[in-house]
């Protein structure tokens, strides 16, 4: 896209698949982005949130990445922080003359219940874990003390890969899965399941079952097909490797963390709920009776949130989007919109998790980035071209700007060196994979190659 033989120009921040499919349909017409990534590598949550051993699709992902890395018109600047308190502020980016931002950060953030207890030794969200299993620094870096009672508030996909975790690389002893709503309500794939099925405690699952029956007979529930469904990976589960005991402990509210003297988790107790029917859908409603269930680690599994750090308006967990957008796509709105100046802010966009937090897996992500860009180019049809001077030029103004900075920035040909000398390490220690641990190692990886 050019006006008058003048260059488009977009900053792309955050190098997640949301925002590598972005900068993609970006460039696929014309325009010349700069994506900007918090991380070293390309990839976000396809790098660092799927499961270790799930070989085959990171490397499919990681073959599409590299293809668009090689876009001609798309610059990538790893190691660069974006935020009120990073390397640069979105006001900074708009200053140095892109004609649209779209933030593609994902959700930085956690998501914390608020409870009593939350500051205990032995708490944890599970984005932080993934993160530690995954080699992201600092997480990487980071001491996280995982007792022999795990329980772990959520039932999605994210549950399943820190009970895949807890049961095949630690095999602690118990892992214990709460919801507040009942069986028929689990977020999980049959395909995660499958990881730690053999270690589910089939007579427990009963007894959870029988409990529960007249709660879910009351809102039209299917019990049979719950249980169905929770047994349904076992035909084609992992051979086990632990002997951990995986139950679930359904219409269980969270309401406090029980520690010690020493500030050790000991216990979380939990609020006794039933079910009940709102506008077609069903709600948990506290019964006032309360238990507690003996662990000793709490890791919460219940979604992300955007980072208020970051320099956008945020308001329940997420960015805040125009209510009537004048580039709707597919009914979606990507503008961001200021409520304290009742005004949108002129040329920034939002896609991924960063407009929708914790929202789909990868093929989500990828048509809403794409989507989001979509978004960003009808803007930029209807801008004026007589605004665009001779010498608009602000990735070569980023560009200077960055090489000013203490720390490497990381370029596209330094992402080829850290890939090839993990790719050696790999082959010559034969691993499936190789993965630096620390930022330290990432960048004398590429000075050295």
């Amino acid at each position: 896209m050019e006006a008058n033989g003048n260059k488009r120009y977009v900053a792309v921040v955050g190098a997640g698949p949301a925002g590598l499919y972005a900068a993609k349909e970006l460039a696929d017409q014309g325009v010349h982005v700069a994506l900007l990534n918090r991380d070293i590598k390309p990839g976000g949550l396809a790098e660092y949130g799927i499961y270790p051993d799930k070989y085959k699709m990171k490397s499919g992902l990681r073959r599409q990445f590299s293809q668009i890395m090689d876009t001609a018109q798309i610059e990538y600047f790893g190691n660069v922080t974006v935020g009120q308190e990073g390397d640069l502020t979105l006001t900074e980016l708009r200053q140095m003359g892109f004609d649209a931002i779209l933030v593609t950060v994902g959700a930085q953030g956690t998501k914390w219940l608020g409870m009593e207890g939350e500051e205990l030794r032995g708490v944890y969200h599970a984005k932080d874990l993934v993160y530690h299993y995954n080699n992201l620094p600092p997480f990487s870096q980071q001491k996280f003390d995982i007792g022999r009672r795990v329980a772990i508030v959520g039932v999605g996909n994210v549950m399943m890969d820190i009970a895949h975790w807890a049961i095949r690389a630690l095999k602690v002893d118990e892992v214990i899965a709460v919801a507040r709503r009942g069986p028929a309500e689990v977020k999980f794939t049959k395909k995660e399941m499958e990881t730690v099925a053999a270690n589910l405690d089939v007579a427990s699952l009963d007894e959870e079952l029988a409990r529960c029956t007249s709660v879910m007979n009351a809102v039209g529930q299917d019990v049979a097909a719950a249980r169905a469904y929770l047994l349904s990976a076992q035909p084609r589960a992992l051979e086990p490797v632990s002997d951990t005991r995986f139950r679930f402990d359904f219409l269980a509210s969270p309401r406090r963390i029980i520690g010690d003297a020493t500030g050790q988790v000991i216990g979380l107790e939990v609020e006794d709920t039933m079910l009940t029917l709102r506008d077609g859908d069903t709600k948990a409603k506290g019964l006032g009776t309360f238990r507690v269930i003996p662990v000793d680690t709490v890791v919460f599994a219940i979604g992300d949130r955007v980072d208020e750090g970051f320099g956008l308006p945020v308001v329940w967990n997420e960015f805040v989007k125009r209510e009537d957008p004048c580039y709707p796509i597919e009914g979606n709105s990507y503008e961001v919109y200021d409520p304290a100046t009742k005004q949108p802010i002129a040329g920034v966009f939002v896609a991924g998790w960063a407009r929708k937090a914790s929202e789909g897996l990868v093929g989500a992500a990828r048509k809403d980035g794409t989507n989001g860009a979509q978004a960003v180019l009808q803007y930029l049809a209807q801008q004026p071209d007589d605004k665009l001077p001779a010498d608009h030029a602000p990735i070569r103004c980023l560009a200077s700007r960055l090489s000013a900075r203490n720390g490497q920035v990381v370029r596209k040909a330094d992402v080829r060196k850290l890939e090839a000398a993990e790719a050696f390490i790999a082959a010559a220690q034969q691993l499936p994979e190789f993965k630096f641990g620390s930022n330290d190692e990432m960048l004398a990886a590429i000075r050295n190659n």
